[in-house]
Protein backbone atom coordinates (compact mmCIF):
# COMPACT_ATOMS: atom_id res chain seq x y z
CA UNK A 1 0.00 0.00 0.00
CA UNK A 2 1.27 3.45 -0.87
CA UNK A 3 -0.09 6.79 0.28
CA UNK A 4 0.89 10.41 0.70
CA UNK A 5 -0.09 12.56 3.69
CA UNK A 6 -0.65 16.30 3.46
CA UNK A 7 -1.48 18.59 6.38
CA UNK A 8 -4.07 21.17 5.34
CA UNK A 9 -5.51 24.25 7.02
CA UNK A 10 -8.41 24.09 9.48
CA UNK A 11 -7.08 21.00 11.30
CA UNK A 12 -7.48 18.71 8.30
CA UNK A 13 -5.24 15.99 6.88
CA UNK A 14 -5.48 14.65 3.33
CA UNK A 15 -4.37 11.16 2.40
CA UNK A 16 -3.79 10.31 -1.24
CA UNK A 17 -3.89 6.56 -1.91
CA UNK A 18 -2.86 4.55 -4.93
CA UNK A 19 -4.38 1.08 -4.93
CA UNK A 20 -2.25 -1.49 -6.76
CA UNK A 21 -3.70 -3.68 -9.49
CA UNK A 22 -3.23 -6.73 -7.26
CA UNK A 23 -5.12 -5.23 -4.30
CA UNK A 24 -7.81 -3.89 -6.61
CA UNK A 25 -8.43 -7.30 -8.16
CA UNK A 26 -8.60 -8.89 -4.70
CA UNK A 27 -11.26 -6.30 -3.73
CA UNK A 28 -13.20 -6.99 -6.96
CA UNK A 29 -13.13 -10.72 -6.20
CA UNK A 30 -14.51 -10.04 -2.71
CA UNK A 31 -17.25 -7.90 -4.23
CA UNK A 32 -18.08 -10.72 -6.67
CA UNK A 33 -18.41 -13.24 -3.82
CA UNK A 34 -20.69 -10.84 -2.00
CA UNK A 35 -22.95 -10.02 -4.97
CA UNK A 36 -22.92 -13.10 -7.21
CA UNK A 37 -26.22 -14.46 -5.87
CA UNK A 38 -28.00 -11.32 -7.07
CA UNK A 39 -27.29 -11.97 -10.76
CA UNK A 40 -29.48 -14.19 -12.92
CA UNK A 41 -27.55 -15.58 -15.87
CA UNK A 42 -29.27 -18.00 -18.24
CA UNK A 43 -27.83 -21.48 -17.91
CA UNK A 44 -26.47 -20.92 -14.41
CA UNK A 45 -28.03 -21.37 -11.01
CA UNK A 46 -28.03 -18.22 -8.81
CA UNK A 47 -24.51 -17.58 -7.51
CA UNK A 48 -22.83 -19.98 -9.96
CA UNK A 49 -22.16 -17.64 -12.89
CA UNK A 50 -18.41 -16.91 -13.38
CA UNK A 51 -17.21 -13.40 -12.57
CA UNK A 52 -16.01 -12.88 -16.14
CA UNK A 53 -19.42 -13.70 -17.60
CA UNK A 54 -21.15 -11.24 -15.23
CA UNK A 55 -18.63 -8.53 -16.17
CA UNK A 56 -19.15 -9.20 -19.90
CA UNK A 57 -22.90 -8.89 -19.49
CA UNK A 58 -23.08 -5.92 -17.09
CA UNK A 59 -19.70 -4.24 -17.66
CA UNK A 60 -16.45 -4.36 -15.70
CA UNK A 61 -17.72 -1.59 -13.42
CA UNK A 62 -20.46 -3.80 -12.00
CA UNK A 63 -18.34 -4.67 -8.94
CA UNK A 64 -16.50 -1.36 -8.59
CA UNK A 65 -18.77 0.26 -6.00
CA UNK A 66 -18.51 -2.56 -3.48
CA UNK A 67 -14.85 -3.15 -4.26
CA UNK A 68 -14.20 0.53 -3.56
CA UNK A 69 -15.75 0.13 -0.11
CA UNK A 70 -13.28 -2.65 0.65
CA UNK A 71 -10.11 -0.88 -0.53
CA UNK A 72 -11.06 2.50 0.86
CA UNK A 73 -11.77 1.05 4.30
CA UNK A 74 -8.63 -1.13 4.36
CA UNK A 75 -6.25 1.52 3.02
CA UNK A 76 -7.63 4.29 5.22
CA UNK A 77 -7.55 2.17 8.40
CA UNK A 78 -4.00 1.00 7.65
CA UNK A 79 -2.87 4.59 7.15
CA UNK A 80 -4.47 5.67 10.44
CA UNK A 81 -2.70 2.83 12.24
CA UNK A 82 0.66 3.94 10.79
CA UNK A 83 -0.04 7.60 11.63
CA UNK A 84 -1.73 7.00 15.01
CA UNK A 85 0.79 9.14 16.90
CA UNK A 86 0.10 12.23 14.78
CA UNK A 87 -3.36 11.78 13.21
CA UNK A 88 -6.44 11.33 15.41
CA UNK A 89 -9.64 11.76 13.36
CA UNK A 90 -12.64 13.46 14.96
CA UNK A 91 -15.06 12.84 12.09
CA UNK A 92 -15.67 10.56 9.11
CA UNK A 93 -13.42 11.32 6.12
CA UNK A 94 -14.54 12.99 2.92
CA UNK A 95 -13.53 10.57 0.16
CA UNK A 96 -13.08 11.42 -3.51
CA UNK A 97 -12.14 8.95 -6.25
CA UNK A 98 -9.66 10.58 -8.60
CA UNK A 99 -9.04 7.69 -10.98
CA UNK A 100 -10.47 4.19 -11.40
CA UNK A 101 -9.70 1.51 -14.00
CA UNK A 102 -9.33 -2.25 -14.02
CA UNK A 103 -5.62 -1.61 -13.33
CA UNK A 104 -6.12 0.16 -10.02
CA UNK A 105 -7.60 3.10 -8.14
CA UNK A 106 -6.43 6.49 -6.92
CA UNK A 107 -8.49 8.20 -4.22
CA UNK A 108 -8.20 10.94 -1.59
CA UNK A 109 -9.50 10.90 1.98
CA UNK A 110 -9.63 14.22 3.82
CA UNK A 111 -10.40 14.16 7.53
CA UNK A 112 -10.63 16.65 10.39
CA UNK A 113 -8.16 15.70 13.13
CA UNK A 114 -7.89 16.41 16.82
CA UNK A 115 -6.10 19.74 17.31
CA UNK A 116 -2.85 20.27 19.16
CA UNK A 117 -3.16 21.97 22.55
CA UNK A 118 -0.74 24.65 23.69
CA UNK A 119 -0.82 24.10 27.43
CA UNK A 120 -0.60 27.09 29.72
CA UNK A 121 0.28 26.96 33.42
CA UNK A 122 -1.36 23.99 35.11
CA UNK A 123 0.57 23.70 38.37
CA UNK A 124 1.17 26.05 41.33
CA UNK A 125 -2.10 27.89 40.76
CA UNK A 126 -4.12 29.01 43.79
CA UNK A 127 -7.65 27.82 44.48
CA UNK A 128 -10.05 28.11 47.38
CA UNK A 129 -12.16 25.16 48.48
CA UNK A 130 -15.60 26.01 49.79
CA UNK A 131 -15.93 25.60 53.56
CA UNK A 132 -19.03 23.62 54.41
CA UNK A 133 -21.16 23.30 57.51
CA UNK A 134 -24.54 21.83 58.39
CA UNK A 135 -27.31 23.97 59.87
CA UNK A 136 -29.77 22.55 62.40
CA UNK A 137 -32.59 23.48 60.04
CA UNK A 138 -31.15 21.14 57.40
CA UNK A 139 -31.15 18.25 59.87
CA UNK A 140 -34.71 19.12 60.89
CA UNK A 141 -35.80 19.13 57.25
CA UNK A 142 -34.49 15.59 56.72
CA UNK A 143 -36.11 14.38 59.93
CA UNK A 144 -39.40 15.94 58.90
CA UNK A 145 -39.23 14.05 55.59
CA UNK A 146 -38.76 10.76 57.46
CA UNK A 147 -41.48 11.73 59.91
CA UNK A 148 -43.86 12.55 57.10
CA UNK A 149 -43.10 9.25 55.37
CA UNK A 150 -43.80 7.37 58.60
CA UNK A 151 -47.06 9.24 59.23
CA UNK A 152 -50.48 7.59 59.04
CA UNK A 153 -53.65 8.92 57.49
CA UNK A 154 -56.73 9.45 59.67
CA UNK A 155 -60.24 10.28 58.52
CA UNK A 156 -61.60 13.64 59.70
CA UNK A 157 -65.34 14.20 60.20
CA UNK A 158 -65.63 17.05 62.72
CA UNK A 159 -64.13 20.01 60.86
CA UNK A 160 -63.62 21.70 57.49
CA UNK A 161 -60.65 20.72 55.34
CA UNK A 162 -57.44 22.75 55.45
CA UNK A 163 -54.04 22.97 53.81
CA UNK A 164 -52.10 19.74 54.35
CA UNK A 165 -55.21 17.56 54.30
CA UNK A 166 -55.92 15.06 51.53
CA UNK A 167 -59.49 15.37 50.31
CA UNK A 168 -61.59 13.20 48.04
CA UNK A 169 -63.78 15.21 45.66
CA UNK A 170 -66.05 15.07 42.64
CA UNK A 171 -65.65 17.96 40.23
CA UNK A 172 -67.02 19.08 36.87
CA UNK A 173 -65.53 22.03 34.99
CA UNK A 174 -67.08 24.14 32.28
CA UNK A 175 -66.16 27.17 30.17
CA UNK A 176 -69.04 29.42 29.09
CA UNK A 177 -71.42 26.74 30.33
CA UNK A 178 -69.85 23.98 28.19
CA UNK A 179 -67.98 21.10 29.82
CA UNK A 180 -64.49 20.52 28.46
CA UNK A 181 -62.44 17.35 27.97
CA UNK A 182 -60.53 16.28 31.10
CA UNK A 183 -62.47 18.64 33.33
CA UNK A 184 -64.65 16.06 35.09
CA UNK A 185 -63.72 13.41 37.68
CA UNK A 186 -65.21 11.48 40.58
CA UNK A 187 -63.54 10.30 43.78
CA UNK A 188 -60.40 12.25 42.97
CA UNK A 189 -57.82 12.49 45.78
CA UNK A 190 -56.15 15.88 46.18
CA UNK A 191 -53.59 17.07 48.70
CA UNK A 192 -54.42 20.67 49.55
CA UNK A 193 -51.33 22.81 49.11
CA UNK A 194 -49.62 20.44 46.68
CA UNK A 195 -50.12 22.77 43.72
CA UNK A 196 -51.20 19.89 41.50
CA UNK A 197 -54.30 21.72 40.26
CA UNK A 198 -54.43 25.09 38.52
CA UNK A 199 -53.89 28.18 40.72
CA UNK A 200 -56.86 29.04 42.92
CA UNK A 201 -58.47 25.60 42.81
CA UNK A 202 -57.04 24.12 46.02
CA UNK A 203 -57.35 27.41 47.89
CA UNK A 204 -61.11 27.53 47.20
CA UNK A 205 -61.63 23.88 48.14
CA UNK A 206 -60.01 24.55 51.53
CA UNK A 207 -62.72 25.33 54.08
CA UNK A 208 -65.29 22.92 52.67
CA UNK A 209 -66.92 20.24 54.86
CA UNK A 210 -67.86 16.65 54.07
CA UNK A 211 -70.93 16.50 51.83
CA UNK A 212 -70.73 20.19 50.95
CA UNK A 213 -71.20 21.25 47.33
CA UNK A 214 -70.23 24.57 45.77
CA UNK A 215 -69.12 26.22 42.54
CA UNK A 216 -65.70 27.85 42.32
CA UNK A 217 -64.58 30.28 39.65
CA UNK A 218 -61.02 30.65 38.41
CA UNK A 219 -58.96 31.41 35.33
CA UNK A 220 -56.62 29.06 33.48
CA UNK A 221 -53.02 30.32 33.16
CA UNK A 222 -52.25 32.08 29.90
CA UNK A 223 -49.42 29.60 29.28
CA UNK A 224 -51.62 26.53 29.98
CA UNK A 225 -50.58 23.46 27.95
CA UNK A 226 -54.12 22.94 26.55
CA UNK A 227 -54.28 25.89 24.18
CA UNK A 228 -58.10 25.83 23.97
CA UNK A 229 -58.28 26.54 27.73
CA UNK A 230 -55.34 28.95 28.10
CA UNK A 231 -56.46 32.21 29.72
CA UNK A 232 -60.13 31.11 29.82
CA UNK A 233 -62.43 31.64 32.84
CA UNK A 234 -63.93 28.42 34.16
CA UNK A 235 -66.46 27.25 36.72
CA UNK A 236 -65.98 24.02 38.66
CA UNK A 237 -68.84 22.32 40.48
CA UNK A 238 -67.26 20.67 43.56
CA UNK A 239 -68.53 18.07 46.01
CA UNK A 240 -66.38 17.11 49.00
CA UNK A 241 -66.60 13.39 49.84
CA UNK A 242 -63.91 12.78 52.43
CA UNK A 243 -61.21 14.50 54.49
CA UNK A 244 -58.04 12.81 55.75
CA UNK A 245 -55.20 14.27 57.77
CA UNK A 246 -51.76 12.82 58.34
CA UNK A 247 -50.86 12.02 61.96
CA UNK A 248 -47.12 12.32 62.42
CA UNK A 249 -45.17 10.22 64.95
CA UNK A 250 -43.67 11.93 67.98
CA UNK A 251 -40.00 12.84 67.82
CA UNK A 252 -38.47 10.46 70.35
CA UNK A 253 -36.21 7.43 70.62
CA UNK A 254 -38.99 5.11 69.47
CA UNK A 255 -39.32 7.10 66.26
CA UNK A 256 -35.55 6.83 65.68
CA UNK A 257 -35.70 3.05 66.17
CA UNK A 258 -38.58 2.75 63.70
CA UNK A 259 -36.95 4.69 60.86
CA UNK A 260 -33.24 3.91 61.32
CA UNK A 261 -30.72 1.49 62.79
CA UNK A 262 -30.11 3.81 65.75
CA UNK A 263 -31.51 3.42 69.28
CA UNK A 264 -31.81 7.10 70.19
CA UNK A 265 -33.02 10.27 68.53
CA UNK A 266 -29.69 11.94 69.30
CA UNK A 267 -27.77 9.23 67.43
CA UNK A 268 -30.18 9.44 64.53
CA UNK A 269 -29.78 13.23 64.29
CA UNK A 270 -25.99 12.90 64.41
CA UNK A 271 -26.03 10.35 61.57
CA UNK A 272 -28.17 12.67 59.45
CA UNK A 273 -25.82 15.56 60.13
CA UNK A 274 -22.81 13.44 59.14
CA UNK A 275 -24.58 12.30 55.97
CA UNK A 276 -25.39 15.88 54.94
CA UNK A 277 -21.84 16.98 55.77
CA UNK A 278 -20.33 14.20 53.67
CA UNK A 279 -22.57 15.11 50.73
CA UNK A 280 -21.64 18.80 50.99
CA UNK A 281 -17.94 17.97 51.18
CA UNK A 282 -18.22 15.79 48.08
CA UNK A 283 -20.03 18.59 46.24
CA UNK A 284 -17.38 21.09 47.35
CA UNK A 285 -14.68 18.75 46.08
CA UNK A 286 -16.41 18.40 42.71
CA UNK A 287 -16.76 22.19 42.50
CA UNK A 288 -13.05 22.57 43.29
CA UNK A 289 -12.09 20.04 40.60
CA UNK A 290 -14.28 21.86 38.05
CA UNK A 291 -12.75 25.22 38.99
CA UNK A 292 -9.24 23.83 38.59
CA UNK A 293 -10.02 22.32 35.18
CA UNK A 294 -11.79 25.49 34.00
CA UNK A 295 -8.85 27.65 35.08
CA UNK A 296 -6.24 25.43 33.44
CA UNK A 297 -8.30 25.30 30.24
CA UNK A 298 -8.63 29.10 30.21
CA UNK A 299 -4.83 29.42 30.32
CA UNK A 300 -4.34 27.03 27.38
CA UNK A 301 -4.66 27.68 23.67
CA UNK A 302 -6.40 25.44 21.14
CA UNK A 303 -8.40 25.98 17.99
CA UNK A 304 -11.35 23.62 18.23
CA UNK A 305 -12.77 22.33 14.92
CA UNK A 306 -16.44 23.19 14.47
CA UNK A 307 -17.28 19.53 13.92
CA UNK A 308 -16.18 18.65 17.48
CA UNK A 309 -18.50 21.27 18.96
CA UNK A 310 -21.33 20.11 16.69
CA UNK A 311 -20.82 16.50 17.82
CA UNK A 312 -20.88 17.54 21.48
CA UNK A 313 -24.11 19.49 20.93
CA UNK A 314 -25.63 16.37 19.35
CA UNK A 315 -24.55 14.31 22.38
CA UNK A 316 -26.11 16.84 24.76
CA UNK A 317 -29.32 16.91 22.72
CA UNK A 318 -29.49 13.11 22.86
CA UNK A 319 -28.90 13.04 26.62
CA UNK A 320 -31.64 15.64 27.11
CA UNK A 321 -34.02 13.62 24.95
CA UNK A 322 -33.32 10.51 27.07
CA UNK A 323 -34.05 12.44 30.28
CA UNK A 324 -37.34 13.65 28.85
CA UNK A 325 -38.19 10.10 27.80
CA UNK A 326 -37.70 8.82 31.36
CA UNK A 327 -40.01 11.61 32.54
CA UNK A 328 -42.68 10.40 30.14
CA UNK A 329 -42.43 13.18 27.57
CA UNK A 330 -40.64 13.93 24.29
CA UNK A 331 -38.63 16.66 22.59
CA UNK A 332 -41.64 17.60 20.48
CA UNK A 333 -43.80 18.08 23.58
CA UNK A 334 -41.00 20.02 25.29
CA UNK A 335 -40.73 22.41 22.34
CA UNK A 336 -44.51 22.86 22.36
CA UNK A 337 -44.76 23.58 26.11
CA UNK A 338 -41.74 25.94 26.14
CA UNK A 339 -42.59 27.58 22.81
CA UNK A 340 -39.05 26.89 21.57
CA UNK A 341 -37.47 25.03 18.64
CA UNK A 342 -34.71 22.49 18.09
CA UNK A 343 -32.54 25.34 16.80
CA UNK A 344 -33.13 27.30 20.04
CA UNK A 345 -32.03 24.34 22.15
CA UNK A 346 -28.96 23.68 20.00
CA UNK A 347 -27.96 27.33 20.28
CA UNK A 348 -28.31 27.21 24.08
CA UNK A 349 -25.88 24.26 24.10
CA UNK A 350 -23.18 25.95 22.00
CA UNK A 351 -21.31 27.61 24.85
CA UNK A 352 -21.36 24.66 27.31
CA UNK A 353 -20.49 22.27 24.46
CA UNK A 354 -17.45 24.33 23.50
CA UNK A 355 -16.38 24.45 27.15
CA UNK A 356 -16.71 20.69 27.55
CA UNK A 357 -14.68 19.99 24.40
CA UNK A 358 -12.00 22.49 25.44
CA UNK A 359 -11.69 20.99 28.93
CA UNK A 360 -11.50 17.47 27.53
CA UNK A 361 -8.76 18.38 25.03
CA UNK A 362 -6.71 20.18 27.68
CA UNK A 363 -7.01 17.36 30.19
CA UNK A 364 -6.04 14.80 27.52
CA UNK A 365 -2.99 16.92 26.78
CA UNK A 366 -1.95 16.92 30.45
CA UNK A 367 -2.49 13.15 30.64
CA UNK A 368 -0.20 12.71 27.65
CA UNK A 369 2.46 15.14 28.85
CA UNK A 370 2.57 13.77 32.40
CA UNK A 371 2.35 10.16 31.14
CA UNK A 372 -0.62 9.35 33.38
CA UNK A 373 -1.63 5.74 32.78
CA UNK A 374 -3.65 2.90 34.25
CA UNK A 375 -1.30 0.04 35.16
CA UNK A 376 -2.26 -3.63 35.21
CA UNK A 377 -2.04 -3.43 39.00
CA UNK A 378 -4.50 -0.50 39.01
CA UNK A 379 -6.95 -2.43 36.83
CA UNK A 380 -6.77 -5.61 38.90
CA UNK A 381 -7.29 -3.60 42.09
CA UNK A 382 -10.41 -2.00 40.62
CA UNK A 383 -11.81 -5.34 39.47
CA UNK A 384 -11.19 -6.86 42.93
CA UNK A 385 -13.08 -3.96 44.49
CA UNK A 386 -16.05 -4.53 42.19
CA UNK A 387 -15.96 -8.30 42.83
CA UNK A 388 -15.96 -7.80 46.60
CA UNK A 389 -18.84 -5.32 46.51
CA UNK A 390 -20.89 -7.89 44.56
CA UNK A 391 -19.81 -10.89 46.66
CA UNK A 392 -18.18 -12.52 43.64
CA UNK A 393 -15.14 -14.78 43.45
CA UNK A 394 -12.38 -12.61 41.96
CA UNK A 395 -10.89 -15.23 39.61
CA UNK A 396 -14.26 -16.18 38.14
CA UNK A 397 -15.43 -12.58 38.01
CA UNK A 398 -12.24 -11.50 36.20
CA UNK A 399 -12.90 -14.00 33.41
CA UNK A 400 -16.24 -12.33 32.61
CA UNK A 401 -14.68 -8.95 31.84
CA UNK A 402 -14.79 -7.87 28.19
CA UNK A 403 -12.27 -5.61 26.45
CA UNK A 404 -14.79 -2.75 26.42
CA UNK A 405 -15.20 -3.05 30.21
CA UNK A 406 -11.42 -3.01 30.69
CA UNK A 407 -11.21 0.12 28.51
CA UNK A 408 -13.90 1.73 30.66
CA UNK A 409 -11.92 0.95 33.83
CA UNK A 410 -8.72 2.33 32.28
CA UNK A 411 -10.44 5.62 31.44
CA UNK A 412 -11.95 5.78 34.92
CA UNK A 413 -8.60 5.17 36.61
CA UNK A 414 -6.76 7.66 34.40
CA UNK A 415 -9.46 10.27 35.08
CA UNK A 416 -9.16 9.76 38.83
CA UNK A 417 -5.35 9.98 38.66
CA UNK A 418 -5.61 13.17 36.63
CA UNK A 419 -7.88 14.83 39.19
CA UNK A 420 -5.56 13.76 41.99
CA UNK A 421 -2.59 15.16 40.05
CA UNK A 422 -4.11 18.61 39.42
CA UNK A 423 -5.25 18.86 43.04
CA UNK A 424 -1.89 17.91 44.52
CA UNK A 425 0.11 20.07 42.08
CA UNK A 426 -1.85 23.24 42.82
CA UNK A 427 -2.34 25.29 45.97
CA UNK A 428 -5.65 24.66 47.74
CA UNK A 429 -6.63 27.10 50.47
Amino acid sequence: MSYKKEVLKDKRVKFTFEVSEEDWQIAIDKAYLKLKNKFKIEGFRPGKAPKKMIENMYGKEVFYEDALDYVMSDYYEDALEKEKDSVVPVDHPDVEVKEITDKGVKFEATVVVKPEVELGQYTDLEFEKQKVKVENSEVDEEINKARNAAGRWQEVTDRACKKGDTVNINYSGSVDGVKFEGGTAENQDLELGSGNFIPGFEEQVAGMKIGEEKDIELEFPKEYHAEQLAGKKAVFAIKLNEIREKILPELNDEFAKDVSEFDTLAEYKKSIKNKILKFKEEQADIELENNIIDKIASLSKVKIPDVMIKQQIENMMQEFEYRLMYQGTSLGEYFKYTNTTKEDLEKSYEKPAKKQVLNKLVMESIIKKEKITATEKDIEKEIKKIAESNNKDYEEFRKTFKDSQIDYLKNKIVGEKLLKFVKTKNIIK
